[in-house]
């Protein structure tokens, strides 16, 4: 739990002080209101045992408590990644791993601040651990320990809304983070009828496997041949402006396990596939972001759920398959399953619903982790306003995204000899983030569109990347709600 005092009360129920410290700022100790606590901070910088580099950390015992006094360095070279960054340090510190009762004594209370500060403990203290028995837990994740954090600062709206939103951030974690058998489609309903339930400006489709064949989704149904799970398209439909007015879809690459089908992927490729259902996670946290800000926004929220199995029944390399939209598509290659799954997704949404703009989002290609490594979601679209928005808003909530070129020449890299249009782009191995882009745009009807792949910041494949741990990192939905709330 999070709560806010106007000023520190450096009282005996927080086990735990904490200080942040710029290097300005020990000069003067303005914001240290205690005098023991300022007596012992000058000693230390006077020592020359303190300097408030940033990350630095030096714990005092005192009366029962432990002081930890945290230095983020020189103000003006602090930025907002390196706020969240060392909260998440601090949070793994030996030294408070047991504690439960912090008080948060910070340099800065401006706004944006307050709200790194915020994600710093509500995202950078996740750690996912279902399955580590009790005795074994570890004791510094910020749920499990249930600790309680005090930060000494105004209260303000935008502080509660940036808690909720981490809410969002961490559903989506769970979501990619647990058992490919556990959060199946029909796992993902359940989520989805639990977020929306007594929810009267909020309707429901859910396109079971009956139902996508009578429709004629043949793509989505192709990517779910071998597998024995029910493929599903759920859609909810939130209309939570006043008046009548357009409607932006959010649709999300569900693969709840990704086993490359016939194309098998390898050993080293295959064992986080759990994650390609990222992008589907990130709408439905979007979507409690939305209704638990209750937005006065109308939103669509796509979720494209299969999986990607092998048995006698897969797909195969060499198919023509034709698509909701009419248009037959060759298959290239089954790896290449995401794209199928949202281009039936996209036509039908952009046919049935009309939106304003379609916004996808998808652990889509290796290519893009090539092209931008793992800190940057690759964005391409066929609208400027609408890119420079998501820009602007990717740099804003730190969820970053960097555009990549999208034109009209593109168009030849998906064509095929023996159908209207191939899944795997020409020539093998070039450009593939942009190509796969560049399939999906054919899908959208010429309706307003922008894609984000996220298939190298959504997961972090060792120990720790930027403040995030092991795991789902929870990428697009600090995006998309900020976007949801923008439009």
């Amino acid at each position: 739990m999070i709560h806010f005092s106007q000023k520190a009360s450096y009282k005996k129920s927080a086990e735990v002080i904490l200080i942040n410290q710029d290097q300005m700022a020990k000069k003067k100790f303005l914001h240290i209101k205690q005098p023991a606590y300022s007596d012992i901070l000058l000693s230390l910088t006077q020592n020359g045992q303190f300097e408030a580099k940033a990350g630095e950390i030096f714990p005092v015992a005192k009366d029962k408590q432990i002081i930890l006094f945290v230095g983020m360095g020189k103000k003006a070279d602090l930025s907002l990644t390196q706020v969240r960054i060392i909260i998440r340090k601090v949070l793994l510190f030996t030294h408070i791993k047991k504690i439960k009762n912090i008080e948060v004594i910070p340099c800065d209370i401006s706004e944006f601040a307050i709200c790194a500060l915020i994600e710093g403990i509500l995202i950078g203290g996740y750690r996912w651990d279902k399955y580590i028995n009790n005795d074994a837990k570890p004791q510094n994740s910020v749920r499990n320990t249930e600790k309680n954090f005090n930060i000494i600062a105004p209260r303000q709206k935008v502080f509660d809304e940036t808690i909720t939103v981490c809410q969002g951030v961490t559903l989506s974690r769970d979501l990619v983070n647990d058992n490919a058998d556990f959060v199946t489609a029909d796992y993902f309903e359940k989520v989805v009828k639990k977020i929306v339930k007594g929810q009267k400006n909020v309707t429901l489709e859910i396109l079971d496997k009956k139902k996508l064949k009578t429709k004629g989704l043949n793509l989505h149904l192709a990517v779910n041949q071998g597998s024995q799970k029910e493929p599903k398209l759920i859609i909810v439909k939130y209309h939570g402006a006043p008046e009548k007015g357009g409607y932006v879809a959010l649709v999300g690459k569900g693969l709840t396990f990704d086993a490359g089908g016939l194309n098998l992927k390898p050993t080293g490729g295959i064992e986080g596939m759990r994650q390609d259902m990222g992008g589907a996670a990130a709408v439905i946290g979007a979507l409690k972001n939305t209704i638990d800000l209750r937005l006065k926004k109308n939103v669509i929220f796509v979720m494209g759920m299969a999986e990607n199995a092998i048995d006698g029944n897969s797909y195969k390399p060499g198919d023509v398959i034709k698509s909701y939209s009419g248009k037959t598509v060759e298959i290239g290659n089954t790896d290449a399953e995401g794209r199928l799954v949202l281009a039936d997704a996209i036509s039908y949404v952009s046919m049935n619903y009309k939106p304003d703009a379609i916004i996808d989002i998808c652990t889509l290609t290796g290519a893009c982790v090539v092209a931008l490594g793992n800190d940057y979601t690759g964005l391409v679209g066929n609208d400027d306003a609408l890119i420079k928005k998501i820009l602007k808003l990717a740099k804003d909530t730190d969820d970053r995204a960097w555009n990549l070129p999208g034109y009209p020449e593109l168009k030849d890299s998906v064509k095929s000899k023996i159908a209207d249009i191939r899944n795997l782009g020409w020539p093998k191995g070039a450009g593939g983030a942009i190509t796969a882009a560049e399939f999906l745009r054919q899908f959208t009807n010429d309706t307003k569109w922008a894609h984000l792949d996220i298939a190298g910041t959504a997961f972090v494949s060792g120990d720790e990347r930027l403040y995030f741990g092991h795991g789902a990192t929870g990428a697009g939905v600090r995006l998309l709600t900020a976007l949801i709330k923008t439009i």
